[in-house]
């Protein structure tokens, strides 16, 4: 969780300062606004506590192995986001989404702090491309996913 914390802090760092319709502006075409790479980040976390809550209360635990998900930083790769976490295209305030994300980040916080450690390593939901993730490796994940995510608003920052 310490990564975590230190990959958001970095993310709103990135993001301070530029205007709300700097934020809402798409430097390209078909591209995400860096708003809406924001509000991904939101759906994303939400849908992942929501997935983890349910799994710690259930009954089922089915172990994963280890998967490499440090590959999620290899932005070579692209990945189509599942509808779930696909963006507004509203125009949204950075105090809007920032508050969604601290929202979002406390509830994954609890989630995470009231688990017990054998639960996060014993069960386990599927990721669309690494097959079952034990939720110890889906706690890494969200980190993972915003550093990926931070690459992409450094370049659509650098465009703008």
């Amino acid at each position: 969780m310490n990564d975590n914390e230190k990959i958001r802090e970095e993310l709103l760092n990135t993001v301070n300062g530029l205007s709300d319709e700097q934020l809402n502006a798409h430097p390209e075409a078909g591209r995400w606004s860096i708003i809406q790479v924001l509000d991904h980040l939101y759906l994303m976390e939400r849908a992942i506590t929501k997935s983890i809550a349910d799994k710690l209360k259930s009954d089922d635990s089915t172990p994963a192995v280890d998967k490499p998900i440090e590959l999620t930083l290899n932005r070579e790769v692209k990945v189509q986001a599942p509808p779930f976490v696909i963006p507004s295209e509203s125009f949204q305030t950075l105090n809007e989404v920032k508050d969604k994300l601290s929202e979002t980040r406390k509830a994954f916080i609890r989630v995470v702090d009231q688990a017990k450690e054998n639960d996060l390593k014993q069960k386990s939901f599927p990721h669309p491309l690494f097959k079952e993730l034990s939720l110890k490796q889906w706690i890494s994940f969200v980190g993972l996913h915003e550093k990926r995510h931070l690459m992409q608003i450094e370049e659509l920052k650098s465009k703008l």
